[in-house]
């Protein structure tokens, strides 16, 4: 297992990384991938600085950091994950696959139960979120990171 050192204000520099298969709990509440699935579980987030934007995605967007790597030198991977959701997105330096102008990403959504109530709990951890808009029966609130990555509330009445 890797080393595991303290970053500013409590956030972990690495996450520790099993080096047997069989250290990995089961996670039941995990998708199966069944036999010609794609499942689309990351998508990179261009940023320009890691740390800045790992805390507005946990501290004020309410995502969970699920992974907080190192895996060689010059290259740092953070994986987040907005709650309820199996897609995760990633904050990455050093893949040069993966490189993006910052705040180059725009409309991902995030689907909710009650928009609201979710532009609510946003603003009240100090994100700006835009007013609700009714686009033909679906409904929306934006809002965007740091970098100028712009997100989407989404609101579908008839979804259960």
């Amino acid at each position: 297992m890797s080393e595991r050192s303290e970053r500013p204000e409590g956030r972990a520099e690495r996450t520790d990384i099993p080096t047997d298969i069989s250290e990995i709990p089961v996670d039941p509440a995990h998708p199966v991938v069944q036999p010609g699935a794609y499942l689309i579980e990351l998508i990179p987030m261009p940023v320009a600085d890691i740390d800045r934007a790992k805390a507005f995605y946990t501290d004020q967007a309410g995502f969970v950091c699920d992974v907080d790597i190192t895996p060689a030198d010059g290259v740092r991977i953070v994986q987040l994950t907005p709650p309820g959701s199996y897609c995760s997105i990633s904050l990455s330096t050093g893949l040069p696959q993966l490189e993006m102008q910052p705040g180059s990403q725009r409309g991902l959504h995030l689907v909710v139960k009650d928009l609201e109530a979710a532009r609510q709990e946003l603003i009240g951890r100090g994100v700006e979120v835009s007013e609700t808009q009714d686009l033909g029966g679906v409904f929306y609130a934006w809002f965007a990171d740091p970098d100028g990555n712009t997100w989407a509330l989404q609101h579908m009445p008839w979804r259960k």
